[in-house]
């Protein structure tokens, strides 16, 4: 009963509620669950191992056969030279039925029994033999299943030979079917023979041999004939390959589907620069052909089922090859009368994503614009990166004014009727088209410079018409959002102007640089003025919402399609039309300015005026920057300016009045101004012109003029400076007819240093510009072009010379043989009596101007006059400039608007506004009667007083831009006197500090007496010595 020490009799408790019986069974079950598995495991490997020894023994046997049946047909038939006649062809015969069963590839002995074989029955059939006959003896019916099983595996052994022993047969495979001893030639030409449509069979084999991927072998076959080829150049006769390819080609069976990437498109289509090594096959292909095969490769687009073989090499990817082999043959195939609409649409969706996988150019279109006329020579912009040079010029070459014409035509040929009205709703098959047409061209401008093919779709086709009637039906029926469901590369959510306008915007603004004043006002072509203000609408609207309202970070353009997606990158369509938008409305607001055809406020947008938008750009807020620098034009000049005094504000804070300059003065004399300022000036780093610059004047004597320089006497200076510099009979300008300036083409005959005064003249005016000073000085509207770095064109030209512009629209517009007036692409110059030919392209002067040339010689002369012949005067004097002014803010306006930050209004002084901005010190004030003459007395002076009297009180002849509002500091009149003052005093003129804007004037006792003193103090011209 009591405990012993011993516990291993004590029973043991399972902590887990289990009984031991319970675990004994579990342990059972797995225990049996797994010797049952390794036995059926084991069963699996006995069944293997029979069907694995059934198939060895089954192979050993049918080798033993094949061996057996391939000794009696030698004994029967021979080796070398077979021992048979025409009836071993039919089916009672077992020649083709042994030669079936043991023929093998990489037998040597049987590919030359192949070989002998099928020389024997293209003999047969040379020598007048009937295929049918030979083959089946005239009972093709009843024995129809044998004879085509066995021409079925003739016809694939014929094509399996050949492959297998390509390499050793690769000078043979491309050679002139005419060449009918070669075995490639022989087993090739059996192959064409055996596959003919007219045959009963032909399909049958046809449809066998694709589904056994019989392109996949052709195109090695291609490629490897190809390398032994390289040295031979083209190949002249036809050869046996390419009858092949062309029956294959040729046949429209259900075969070609079944795997996409083992078609005909893919595989064959997809061979580098293929027309160019069988042209013949170009010529049947073209046509509905190609058109079929872009059709059946659209289908495999939709589907995703795009499987692209191995490249030939980096430089030819298989989708550029397709691409270059598509566009090349296209032109021929969209003219076709059997073209229908579905195949060219097929066309642009298939062609548009293969340009969409090319590496982009990435040149920005304000980048082509600046190339395209440089001394008349076109420039065709950067290559396609990556591919082989002669692949980029097939595919470059392709996208010709032919196919442009067929494709547009063939889009739209069922809707022409509707395209110069706007009336009615849009139906499907136009929504389709301009989708097809949109996508197709956007693409080609990511890969060509759009200059290539602008002037082609601008004047040989009506693809402007088309997509502004688009356009304007689409904006007036609010019918936008519907043309995203057959956008297929665009995301459903995207807005259904974004591709009209990528495309419309740039081909208009082509047209606008190429058509002259009077096709543009008085024809009002190729869109009427009143539908241009629709479109100024449209356009503004649609830029506002892209800049301001839905503004995205990143405005860099993005890549189109990949290999893994056929969608258009939503950020980089719009990136793109904001600059395509952009340029058009700019280009718009130019011919307004020329001649106003609409109210200078519809290129404005409202919102653009508030205080917060105005503070948004003093504080350079980058939302308002992208605008401003974009689409300037959408804010009101007003702001603008507002915007520009801040940034000019900025830039003299940043300096700060603590520079050496400002403790130390420039002395200069009256009549040597110019060429002192140059001396002084030139030699000054950036940093220290932008700083305060302190002057003082030595008269004629050789005196020190009197008077303190606070910024009064540097404007005098300034505006001296621009006068004497800018004076015609310095040398250095010239003046059009309506007395504006633009630099002297021969300048460089006057001055040696004329150059360096280009770029000295360029400083002050940027000087005075960043001073706020005015100067009197009107340029030529191309001349100011050049300060935005801009190119001018044919329509610019009157402003220049309207007679030269007249004789070249004459040109233009000539109906007789432009060839029989003699005129060559060369310009004379005479420069001070000195006659000079310049040649406007490479060997000109031997170069006559024909009809088919006459345009380029129109531009080019205009293009000379406007750019060329004073090129490095307008350069000299933009480094100047752009030292002290920035690109950027001087971009903010257009040619008119520079002209105002330059010189001001037009309109004279304005005395209420100046009044109203008045201040009175010493005893003046308002409505002091004194006061009241002296507001008669300026209203009522000349033009020419007004603005002697501005230069008297502020050193400026000009006002403020904006107003006197902003005049700094503000205008002043004091008194000089008391009011007990005696007579002598009252006999003293008045007299001003400009620094300060300050007018000195004594209390006169008559109008008269204040008229007299005040006319003779601002034409007095004593400098400060009156001060």
């Amino acid at each position: 009963m009591f405990f012993t020490g011993d516990s291993s009799g004590r029973k043991r408790v399972d902590l887990g509620g289990r009984s031991s019986k319970e675990r004994d069974r579990n342990v059972l079950l797995e225990q049996t669950r797994f010797e049952r598995q390794k036995r059926l495991g084991l069963k699996k490997q006995i069944a293997a191992a029979i069907i694995i020894q059934k198939c060895f023994r089954g192979r050993k046997c049918v080798e033993k056969e094949r061996s057996k049946i391939r000794r009696e047909f030698i004994n029967n038939f021979g080796e070398c030279h077979l021992k048979f006649d025409l009836n071993c062809f039919s089916p009672q015969s077992t020649f083709l039925r042994h030669l079936l069963f043991f023929f093998q590839t990489s037998n040597q002995g049987d590919f030359y029994i192949l070989v002998e074989t099928c020389q024997k029955l293209l003999q047969s059939i040379k020598d007048g033999g009937d295929l049918i006959s030979i083959i089946a003896n005239k009972e093709y019916k009843e024995n129809h299943a044998v004879v085509d099983n066995r021409l079925r595996q003739l016809s694939y052994f014929c094509i399996q030979a050949v492959h297998q022993n390509r390499n050793e047969l690769k000078e043979q495979l491309l050679m002139g079917a005419n060449l009918s001893s070669m075995p490639a030639i022989i087993l090739l030409e059996t192959i064409f023979t055996l596959t003919s449509p007219r045959l009963p069979w032909g399909n049958n084999i046809m449809d066998a041999l694709i589904r056994k991927n019989v392109f996949s072998m052709l195109r090695d076959l291609i490629l490897c004939g190809t390398d032994s080829q390289k040295s031979m150049g083209s190949l002249r006769a036809v050869s046996s390959m390419e009858h092949v390819i062309i029956a294959f080609a040729s046949y429209k069976g259900h075969g070609h589907s079944y795997n996409p990437a083992l078609n005909f498109t893919t595989q064959i289509l997809s061979i580098p620069l293929l027309w160019h090594r069988f042209p013949y096959l170009k010529e049947v292909i073209t046509g509905e052909l190609s058109l079929h095969y872009v059709t059946e490769w659209a289908q495999c687009l939709h589907s995703n089922a795009i499987d692209f073989p191995g490249d030939v090499s980096p430089e030819f990817p298989g989708y550029a090859c397709l691409l270059g082999n598509l566009l090349e043959t296209a032109g021929d195939s969209l003219s076709q009368s059997s073209c229908s609409h579905n195949m060219a649409v097929d066309f642009a969706i298939v062609t548009s994503y293969l340009m969409g996988m090319l590496p982009s150019k990435n040149v920005s279109l304000q980048d082509y614009e600046n190339d395209i006329a440089i001394d008349g020579e076109s420039i065709d912009g950067e290559s396609i990166k990556h591919l082989n040079s002669s692949l980029e010029k097939q595919i470059k070459n392709a996208v010709d004014p032919f196919l442009l014409e067929n494709l547009v035509n063939s889009l739209f040929k069922d809707s022409m009727h509707n395209i110069h009205s706007l009336d009615g709703k849009l139906n499907d098959f136009e929504f389709i088209a301009i989708n097809a047409i949109c996508l197709f061209l956007y693409a080609t401008f990511g890969i060509l410079l759009p200059e290539r093919i602008m002037t082609v779709l601008a004047y040989r086709t009506e693809i402007v018409q088309i997509l502004w009637n688009f356009i304007s039906r689409c904006h007036s029926n609010q019918q936008w959002e519907f043309f995203s469901k057959f956008a297929s590369f665009l995301p459903v959510e995207a807005p259904g102007w974004l591709l009209p306008l990528s495309v419309f915007c740039p081909i208009y603004k082509h047209m606008l640089m190429i058509v002259d004043n009077e096709e543009f006002y008085e024809q009002e072509k190729p869109i009427s003025l009143k539908d241009i203000r629709c479109l100024i609408v449209i356009l503004r609207q649609i830029l506002w919402e892209l800049l301001w309202l839905n503004s995205g970070n990143s405005m860099a353009l993005q890549k189109g399609p990949s290999l893994n997606s056929n969608k258009l990158s939503l950020d980089g369509v719009k990136n793109k039309v904001k600059f395509v938008t952009s340029e058009l409305l700019s280009q718009l607001q130019d011919w307004n300015n020329r001649r106003q055809f609409t109210p200078f406020s519809d290129f404005h947008v409202q919102e653009a005026v508030d205080e917060s938008f105005f503070f948004q750009g003093s504080i350079e807020s980058p939302k308002v920057q992208d605008l401003l620098r974009l689409a300037p034009f959408l804010v009101p000049f007003t702001s603008r300016v507002k915007i520009f005094i801040s940034q000019l504000s900025a830039a003299r804070q940043s300096v700060g009045d603590h520079s050496t300059l400002s403790r130390r003065r420039f002395k200069i004399r009256r009549n040597q101004i110019f060429e002192d300022a140059y001396s002084v000036l030139r030699s000054l780093p950036e940093d220290e012109l932008r700083g305060m610059i302190r002057v003082s004047f030595i008269n004629e004597f050789g005196a020190e003029e009197a008077g303190i320089d606070g910024g009064g006497i540097f404007k005098d200076f300034m505006e001296n400076v621009t006068r004497s510099g800018f004076d015609i009979q310095y040398g250095l300008f010239k003046e059009t007819t309506d007395h504006l300036q633009y630099p002297n083409p021969g300048s460089g005959m006057i001055h040696e240093d004329h150059l360096q005064y280009f770029h000295f003249l360029g400083t002050v005016l940027g000087k005075a510009m960043l001073e706020g000073i005015l100067v009197d000085i009107p340029f030529a509207t191309f001349f100011l072009s050049k300060l935005k770095q801009k190119y001018n064109y044919l329509n610019d030209l009157p402003s220049l010379d309207p007679e030269l512009y007249r004789h070249l629209l004459f040109l233009k517009n000539y109906t007789g043989d432009v060839s029989n007036l003699e005129l060559y692409f060369v310009i004379v110059n005479n420069d001070y009596g000195e006659q000079r030919e310049e040649e406007l392209i490479s060997g000109g002067k031997n170069v006559r101007v024909t009809k088919e040339n006459v345009i380029t010689f129109i531009h080019l002369v205009a293009n000379y006059r406007l750019n060329t012949q004073i090129r490095n005067q307008s350069l000299h004097f933009l480094r100047g400039f752009q030292q002290l002014i920035k690109k950027e803010w001087i971009d903010m306006f257009n040619e008119h608007e520079i002209q105002l930050l330059i010189s001001g209004s037009i309109d004279g002084m304005d005395v209420a506004d100046l009044r109203l901005n008045t201040h009175y010190n010493g005893g003046y004030h308002e409505n002091d009667e004194y006061i009241e003459m002296f507001w008669e007395i300026v209203k009522e002076m000349s033009s020419d007083n007004q603005k002697k009297f501005l230069k008297f009180v502020t050193g400026c002849s000009r006002g403020p831009l904006l107003g006197f509002k902003y005049l700094e500091p503000t205008f002043c009149i004091q008194r000089t006197s008391p009011a007990d003052v005696n007579e002598i005093i009252v006999f003293r003129l008045p007299t001003s500090a400009t620094c300060l804007n300050l007018l000195k004037l004594p209390p006169y006792r008559s109008k008269d007496q204040l008229q007299e003193k005040l006319l003779y103090a601002i034409n007095a011209e004593a400098g400060f010595d009156l001060s």
